[in-house]
């Protein structure tokens, strides 16, 4: 059996990038577990209200898509409008930059479909190899 050559060690300025902000390079967030199921709520560009998004998203509970909202909202990919009646309505509604991860999602969407199958057995492998703590 041949013997394979050692790897180079990882080099401490990997992440070192003249390009991003701030110091230490801040690492790229596209949000949380439920940010792409947001962004197909909202991809037809109507604004949706916090309701109308719950009802696809019924198993979220209030709280975490709220949370989810406001991340989203911080990180520029959607608005947040509220509207002076009473009571008061608000609404959501992706920006350009939310907008833009539509077609990332949408290629991981489509390797997730080409690449289910082994995604199901790896894990039904690991499952039964995996001994209980």
């Amino acid at each position: 059996m041949m013997e394979q050559p050692s790897p180079q060690p990882l080099s401490p300025s990997l992440f070192d990038d003249p390009d991003c902000a701030g110091s230490p390079p801040r690492p790229l967030r596209v949000g949380g577990k439920w940010t792409a199921m947001v962004l197909r709520c909202l991809e037809d560009g109507a604004p949706r209200r916090f309701s109308e998004l719950r009802v696809p998203l019924h198993w979220i509970t209030p709280k975490v898509l709220t949370e989810t909202l406001r991340s989203m909202e911080r990180d520029g990919f959607l608005t947040r409008t509220v509207h002076d009646e009473n009571p008061p309505r608000v609404e959501y509604a992706l920006t350009g930059l939310g907008r833009s991860l539509l077609a990332p999602l949408d290629a991981a969407c489509a390797w997730t479909r080409t690449h289910a199958p082994e995604i199901t057995e790896a894990r039904a492998a690991y499952a039964s190899n995996a001994t209980p703590a």
